[in-house]
């Protein structure tokens, strides 16, 4: 079963060096001996029943303490994962035996005995998705393929916040995170969201939920360090404005160690930044709620990598070591109306700052967003949800000789609609959905994105479902206007990328079927199949080569030019199950297969296709064991393989995670974590685009104190 939880609880010097490119970098390994004993001991199973969707509200005021719900959620059994709760999948309330796409939930507890201190770790281990680390601070993170650390089909989103940027139409993964004590939830959803979430929720959707308010009561210390993370620490204070009026407060930094090169000395890639925050959830009466919150960040990431040194009007491809540097702001409200049992409006909107400063280029955008969403029942046998919703995002750019835009100013501007209907054909057995999400763009004009899901529940322990999706990733910022420039030879010859005016929409028909089953009450297995036809693809074929009036400096211009030149097949599995051999055991394993097969246009020169059927594993697999010990200790393993990725080349390798905690008191917590114990280091991902360092990630230890009050 998917879906559910892991529960149990400037310097310049001249180029050269074999450190910096495209390929290579060996990977050492050494092994390290575990052992483990298993004590005999029997604690009592949670038998309470989960409240139903409609008390939900009637018992919020009862809701226990943050680490109480933590330790609640660990203990559910099998049955009452089945009913856990998500909203990414139909935009409201419905259990995960209920939801008819291949969806997976990381909650509070999964996160905290995962040891993890990123967002990015912490998806590790759901199945489909791939999590690479290419450096200190920069992940490759994707849904079934196409993986890259500019990775474009993967939406992200925080409280309903959407942290895509449309400059690349990817995610700045170093910068998305909160205190991982205040996350109730993370909802991914694997395959198309675009019916409901738009375009670019085109592989997946990953939801990060935090929690409210009332639920953060108190105060919370959280304070750690270690060989690769030098100092963290987490606070947050939460408490009472009047009877409804609930607010916290939190505060965040962190000092992480530099990763290494394939030959063993440090790379330039440590990583610190604060963060802090607040919110207030106010219910003046039982039918309204309302949410207001934002977060601030800075940070600074060192970094070296090849730029292009054009003093004096030459050409020369420089090591330049300097330091990037982001900061951001965002501020959220929220409405919510419950009008009756069946009916719910939704009112959110949002402001998002960022601020970005690295060698190629500086960043400035402002985006707005605001959503209006009314779901009502019509009738027996019909739920309906429709909305609507306008976002403007706004940019300032400057730049350099290899990163050009041709306008350094640019507001986009984004239009949508959607409805959906959720049929009830055969009462408790048989649910249709049928939806569309309609768009228009600034790029590609008007946009539609319908679906078809069809879920059957012939017994509470068997479900089966299918879907057919459309979506489309629109063409970002820099696929329009940007020119990438690179010396490759020392006549010198200049290798540009240019983008397109006249790119169009990348196109993917999606097609799913998913069965979830529960043959015994300690047994549960959750089974995915896909394929997915994508047309319209980009690559950059050939262009034009000579001399070019622009850049009088170069011998020569090799130019390649973006295209909607290609096509695809990708086609895979995903199996998950839980097992609990014993009432103080859990055991989660994990498989999925991917095969990506890509085809250009008769007649194009260009193998950027082929490298991109190679830049995901086939296979991967992940276990996880979670063990209560008397005298509240904690032992968490995970164990992963992940296939080799042939461009860029980066060897298979197996990761082996160990969370060893005590809970002396109620309201404290030690905690020990290694990560990576198999071998000294090893490689995750290569850069694809720049060239910058090669870095291989290393083993790490950590202590953590944790203190509730």
């Amino acid at each position: 079963m998917t879906g559910t939880t892991t529960h149990l609880g400037k310097k310049t010097e001249p180029l050269g060096g074999p450190r910096y490119g495209i390929l290579s970098g060996p990977c050492g390994r050494a092994s390290v001996a575990l052992l483990a004993a298993l004590l005999t001991w029997n604690a009592p199973a949670c038998a309470a029943e989960p409240p139903t969707a409609s008390a939900a509200r009637s018992v919020e005021h009862s809701k226990p303490s943050d680490e109480q719900e933590a330790q609640r959620l660990a203990q559910l059994s099998l049955e009452e994962l089945m009913t856990v709760r998500v909203t990414s999948v139909s935009k409201r309330d419905q259990s995960i035996a209920d939801a008819p796409a291949a969806i997976y939930v990381l909650t509070q507890s999964d996160i905290q005995r995962s040891g993890v201190t990123t967002i990015a770790d912490a998806l590790r281990t759901v199945p489909g998705l791939q999590v690479a680390q290419q450096d200190r601070y920069d992940y490759a993170i994707t849904s079934r393929g196409f993986a890259d650390v500019f990775a474009n089909k993967l939406l992200v989103m925080i409280d309903g916040r959407s942290v895509y940027t449309p400059l690349f139409s990817g995610t700045y993964w170093q910068v998305q995170d909160t205190a991982l004590e205040d996350i109730d939830r993370i909802e991914i959803v694997r395959g198309p969201g675009a019916t409901l979430w738009g375009a670019n929720a085109v592989n997946g959707v990953i939801n990060i939920i935090t929690k409210s308010a009332k639920e953060t009561q108190g105060t919370l210390i959280s304070a750690g360090g270690g060989s690769q993370e030098r100092g963290f620490a987490t606070m947050r204070y939460g408490g009472k404005l009047g009877e409804n009026l609930f607010y916290k407060v939190y505060g965040k930094y962190f000092d992480r160690e530099a990763t290494y090169l394939p030959d063993n000395t440090r790379a330039d890639d440590a990583f610190d930044m604060w963060r802090g925050g607040y919110r207030l959830d106010w219910e003046p009466s039982s039918a309204n709620s309302f949410t207001l919150q934002g977060d601030a960040y800075a940070g600074k990431m060192d970094s070296q990598g090849i730029y292009t040194d054009t003093t004096g009007g030459g050409l020369t491809p420089t090591l330049i070591r300097s330091p990037f540097i982001m900061s951001g702001q965002n501020v959220l409200g929220h409405w919510r109306h419950d009008q009756s049992d069946d009916a719910r409006l939704d009112l959110q909107t949002y402001f998002d700052r960022t601020h970005s400063t690295e060698p190629r280029l500086v960043e400035t955008r402002n985006t707005f967003d605001f959503d209006l969403q009314q779901s009502f029942r019509l009738g027996s046998r019909n739920q309906f949800i429709a909305g609507a919703g306008y976002r403007m995002s706004s940019d300032q750019l400057s730049d350099n000789f290899d990163v050009h835009f041709t306008q350094r100013h640019r507001s986009l501007q984004l239009f949508s609609a959607f409805i959906q209907d959720e049929v009830l054909l055969v009462p408790d057995r048989l649910r249709l959905t049928l939806g569309s999400k309609f768009e228009h763009n600034d790029f590609t004009g008007f946009e539609t994105q319908p679906s078809a899901r069809l879920i059957w529940t012939p017994t509470p322990k068997h479900s089966a479902w299918a879907a057919v999706s459309r979506a489309v990733r629109t063409p970002s910022r820099a696929e329009r206007d940007v020119r990438l420039n690179s010396v490759v030879d020392p006549a010198p010859v200049v290798l540009s990328i240019l983008g397109n005016p006249d790119l169009r929409s990348e196109e993917l028909i999606a097609y799913e079927i998913g069965y979830r089953i529960q043959p015994t009450p300690r047994l549960s297995f959750d089974v995915t199949g896909f394929y997915n036809a994508y047309d319209r693809m980009r690559i950059v074929p050939f262009f034009s080569f000579g001399p070019d009036p622009t850049i009088p400096a170069a011998a020569a211009v090799n130019a390649v030019r973006m295209g909607n030149l290609s096509q695809g097949e990708v086609y895979g599995s995903e199996v998950s199950a839980i097992w609990n051999p014993t009432d103080f055991w859990r055991l989660r394993p994990s498989y999925s297969y991917l095969s990506i097969r890509m085809h250009r246009d008769a007649g194009v020169g260009d193998a950027s296709d082929e490298a991109e059927e190679k830049a995901s594993p086939t296979h991967q697999f992940s276990m996880q064991s979670s063990v209560d010990f008397p005298a509240h200790v904690q032992w968490d393993t995970i164990i992963r393989y992940v296939d080799r990725i042939q461009s860029p080349k980066v060897p298979a390798y197996v990761a082996l995670d160990v969370r060893l905690s005590w809970r002396p008191k109620p309201w404290m917590e030690w905690s020990i974590v290694g990560q990576n114990l198999l071998d000294d280091r090893h490689p995750e991902f290569q850069p694809t685009v720049f060239k910058t360092q090669i870095t291989e990630i290393p083993r790490s230890v950590f202590a953590k104190l944790t203190l509730r009050f």
